[in-house]
């Protein structure tokens, strides 16, 4: 493939993006713990990035606006209809992986 242009990169950046959190939306089966375990990273970690790449260009965020954009929904509402309790083995494999430095 050709070399991209810096806005086309950008464009098919975005365009992923928002494929990804549309599938994450979709599969709300898919808890949180268990994308931590697995990919190091979940829904809280992408709403992170969401809003400190905003306050990077000067925009003011809250957590819970980055989450809502996220989730598609309040963050709480989310978790009455799709959060599961973690079970003691995916806890305990959480706590091997998660990043030492949370947001």
């Amino acid at each position: 493939m050709a070399n991209l242009d810096t806005k086309t990169e950008t464009e098919l950046q975005a365009a992923a993006f928002r494929r990804l959190v549309k599938h994450l939306r979709e599969r709300d089966d898919v808890q949180n713990i268990d994308l931590m375990n697995l990919a190091g990273f979940c829904r809280n970690c992408l709403s992170n990035w969401f809003r400190e790449a905003a306050e990077d260009k000067g925009l003011e965020m809250t957590k819970g606006k980055s989450r809502e954009i996220i989730y598609g929904m309040p963050y709480d509402d989310w978790k009455a209809e799709n959060q599961t309790q973690a079970s003691e083995e995916q806890l305990a494999r959480y706590e091997d992986v998660r990043p030492r430095d949370e947001h």
